[in-house]
């Protein structure tokens, strides 16, 4: 794959999106409540509501180029860096890690995804174990991991039944396709069979029934002669004549009954 040409993001659900806010929003509301930073929080609650602006605007309208969702990752993982260095007492301030965890979930794939991930995970626990010792840093900090884990897992999951759903409905559409081509080429062979049976029928009403009228013609001709020349042979005459009429009228029987055979039940005798 291109490193330019990135694949499309996921889009979060509406269960993870909101989850999402709720977590900022505990961040936000949390920081003008901690006294120590008054004096500095419109720039500190600014810097926050960057974090925020960038966020959403890489969730909905991520960058085409890879390396640009890199330098995002950087540049927000720093600023929630600095913001925790600003003042380590807010170790709330984590929770921005958690938010950039899912969020690379959504914007990679691969080794790329579970590489930030790590990242994050990291981030989320050593600045506290520097600033608050390691044991109570890790102990602050276990929680706000476990959830850093927990949604890019969500998001990966929720991704793998996307993908299977989507696979599901094209397999479904080529097998409505499958099933369309076949029933018209079983349409096309049984117009291909019509075809050959109407063409079998005429070459059979012209092989023996036009001929046995051909014949039915010259007797009677024939029979026209002899009745004005020998009115002794005409008898033998008509004779011939009612066979072949008896015989065309049998073909003529059973080429009906060939062009019609639906109509008759099993064992029934050809309807005349």
């Amino acid at each position: 794959m291109s490193r330019d040409n990135a694949h499309p993001p996921s889009r979060p659900t509406a269960a993870a999106l909101a989850a999402a806010y709720f977590f900022y929003a505990a961040v936000l509301l949390r920081t003008p409540s901690i006294g120590a930073i008054r004096p500095f929080l419109p720039a500190y609650m600014a810097l926050e509501i960057l974090y925020l602006v960038l966020f959403t605007l890489v969730l909905w309208r991520p960058p085409r180029r890879q390396i640009t969702r890199h330098l995002y990752f950087v540049f927000q993982s720093l600023l929630v860096l600095f913001l925790l260095i600003l003042h380590p007492g807010f170790d709330f301030i984590i929770n921005l890690f958690v938010l950039l965890s899912y969020q690379v979930a959504l914007i990679f794939e691969g080794r790329e995804r579970w590489s930030w991930v790590v990242v994050q995970i990291l981030l989320i626990c050593l600045p506290l174990m520097v600033f608050q010792g390691p044991a109570q840093g890790l102990a602050v900090s276990l929680l706000s991991m476990a959830v850093g884990v927990v949604f890019p897992a969500y998001a990966v999951v929720t991704q793998e039944i996307d993908f299977s759903r989507g696979k599901q409905e094209q397999m479904l559409a080529e097998l409505q396709e499958t099933n369309r081509q076949l029933t018209a080429y079983a349409n096309q062979v049984e117009e291909l069979s019509a075809v050959q049976e109407r063409n079998r029928l005429a070459r059979e009403l012209h092989d023996s029934v036009s001929q046995t009228v051909f014949s039915i013609g010259l007797h009677s001709r024939a029979a026209r002669i002899l009745l004005e020349r020998d009115p002794e042979r005409l008898r033998s005459q008509l004779e011939q004549l009612q066979a072949l009429t008896q015989d065309a009228l049998v073909e003529m029987r059973s080429l009906i009954t060939d062009l019609r055979p639906q109509e008759n039940r099993p064992g029934e005798r050809p309807t005349p």
